[in-house]
């Protein structure tokens, strides 16, 4: 059985250092034999790639994240007044990211990912256009991916939640619970 660390390096993911905290938290924090994440933005080198609210143009999205239906929606506005959606394909892969960093944050307080024995809860945040509803195939970015980095023990309960804003206007937040050793 492979190691986390060399599950990750076969996927191509580096845990990046963890970000600083953009308020008066901890990213994670130890209780007993868990780790407790704060909410984690997709950043990549200290920058949101996109902001704005998940939908689709033109329509509302069911759980698959695709979808038609009448109306665009109220919509994320630029300062221009342009609706700015944010892609569910798109927000699926910050859902990634996203988890990749809470990942990030439990190294931070634990040492190594290897000590994880479960993912045990995902709780996934999705600024969302008043007509998407797909926010289960958004966060099932994170789900997968850490399913794939650490297999039967990467399975959890998790909820994933329509918000109508996220801190910098991201369009995805994660946090995670995990159990070690």
């Amino acid at each position: 059985m492979s190691t986390v660390s060399e599950r990750l390096a076969e996927l191509g993911i580096e845990i990046p250092a963890v970000s600083p905290p953009a308020g008066a938290y901890t990213p994670a924090v130890i209780a007993g034999s868990m780790v407790y994440t704060a909410g984690q933005l997709p950043f990549v080198n200290g920058v949101l790639s996109q902001t704005g609210k998940v939908g689709v143009l033109g329509g509302s999205s069911g759980a698959s994240g695709a979808g038609a239906g009448a109306g665009a929606g109220a919509g994320a506005m630029s300062s221009g007044g342009a609706l700015r959606l944010v892609d569910p394909s798109d927000a699926k892969a910050f859902a990634q990211t996203a988890a990749i960093n809470a990942l990030a944050a439990v190294q931070s307080v634990i040492g190594s990912l290897d000590r994880v024995t479960q993912v045990v809860k995902v709780t996934g945040f999705v600024a969302s256009d008043p007509s998407f509803t797909g926010q289960p195939g958004v966060i099932n970015g994170a789900s997968e991916f850490l399913v794939d980095v650490f297999g039967a023990a990467g399975i959890h309960a998790r909820s994933a939640v329509g918000v109508a804003v996220l801190p910098l206007d991201s369009p995805v937040e994660v946090e995670l619970i995990v159990a070690f050793e």
